[in-house]
């Protein structure tokens, strides 16, 4: 049994909540097809939440985790603040990036891709990431736990009361549809033409200006929970303030939920306490089992995926990209891609349409952790 007490000790159960993570986001991504999805399976489309909406607000509550826990070990070996800022501004450059290189690949390379400067989309899940990494990462460097609450009630107050308060021009005040929010406004003016063609309503992106405000108060209750995990208390006490802090996020959420809807589109202010509290709680449960309990075989897998996070996330980007993009004619004359080839050759006739559509799914999975397990056994990590 392992007592996970030494504050410098890698936890294995965060890698393991992160490479879950992971796989589920591989996993709702990539269907065989959108019309055939089960719903806990997709997002939900405005107000609400689905098994999908934990995601993302998991990965930047991970972020705050590990935040905490490798700047006090760097600390502790005579690494000063501005070193670390430093650091931390050279790796939002680089995640940033990333995200932009994956909006825009494959850069017109293929006849099915169409490629524009003037209509690439700026924001993106790695852009965000980027982004509330920098913006808690100065936050955490400047102030304790104390400040860091601090600053999670305030933006999460002032987003609420800037979505409740502040009108938008023919919509007013208080809208939260999706057209005539604040969030909507803003990107539909400052990112025109740069915003996510999916989105619920033209103009707007679910990861835009806005929201990642809220956003950034989720990193930083992930860093209260690496607070958590680098005090005094032994490993079973620490499982136990976890699971009882996320417990206590989850009915704080689920009573914000009745003045200002849990909504992942708008990132609402208890949307991110909500899936803060479900990220703690699933992490308090990973903790106990693997580094308190010492039961690690089950989660190898999801350590394998967790310790190549961001390569299995731009590899899976790249190939379902791929998958989409590559066609060709077929002997009825009309196109067909590889994705649609694989999934009716392979998938569709072996079980129902949502089946098989989770089928395509899996192996999409599967197909990926193959390679994140043979950069594995090769000891090839990834880092930025």
């Amino acid at each position: 049994m392992s007592s996970a007490t030494n504050p410098g000790q890698r936890l294995v159960s965060l890698d393991a909540f992160r490479g879950a993570t992971i796989a589920a986001m591989l996993l709702v991504n990539n269907p065989g097809s959108w019309s055939d999805a089960y719903p806990p399976l997709l997002h939900a489309p405005w107000h609400g939440w689905t098994f999908t909406d934990l995601i993302f607000p998991g990965f930047l509550w991970i972020v705050g985790v590990a935040m905490t826990l490798s700047f006090a070990r760097r600390m502790e070996t005579g690494a000063d603040r501005g070193e670390l800022f430093r650091h931390v501004l050279v790796r939002s450059a680089l995640i940033f990036g990333i995200g932009l290189f994956l909006a825009a690949f494959p850069f017109g390379l293929l006849p099915a891709h169409h490629f524009s400067l003037a209509h690439l989309r700026l924001p993106g899940v790695l852009q965000r990431i980027a982004l509330c990494y920098l913006a808690a990462a100065a936050i955490f460097l400047r102030t304790g736990w104390r400040g860091q609450l601090a600053w999670i009630a305030g933006l999460l107050a002032g987003y609420w009361a800037l979505l409740q308060l502040v009108p938008v021009p023919g919509y007013g005040a208080g809208v939260l549809e999706p057209t005539g929010n604040l969030a909507w406004w803003i990107d539909s003016h400052l990112l025109a033409g740069h915003t996510w063609s999916g989105a619920p309503a033209p103009g707007f992106d679910p990861e835009g200006l806005l929201s990642t405000v809220p956003a950034i108060a989720t990193t930083l209750l992930g860093a209260l929970a690496g607070h958590a995990l680098r005090g005094p208390a032994s490993a079973a006490a620490k499982s136990g303030r976890l699971l009882a802090g996320g417990a206590g996020l989850l009915l704080l959420g689920g009573l914000l939920d009745r003045g200002l809807p849990i909504n992942k589109n708008l990132w609402t202010s208890s949307y991110a306490i909500f899936m803060a509290g479900w990220a703690t709680v699933i992490f308090a449960a990973f903790y106990w089992l693997l580094d308190v309990r010492g039961w690690r075989r089950w989660a190898t897998p999801f350590v394998i995926y967790g310790m190549n996070a961001l390569a299995m996330f731009v590899l899976a980007g790249l190939s379902g990209r791929l998958l989409g993009l590559i066609q060709w004619t077929g002997m009825d004359g009309k196109s067909i891609t590889l994705k649609a080839w694989l999934y009716g050759t392979l998938f569709a006739p072996l079980a129902s349409p949502v089946n098989a559509s989770l089928l395509y799914a899996l192996a999409f999975v599967a197909a990926h952790f193959a390679v994140a397990w043979a950069m594995w056994r090769k000891k090839w990590f990834v880092k930025l």
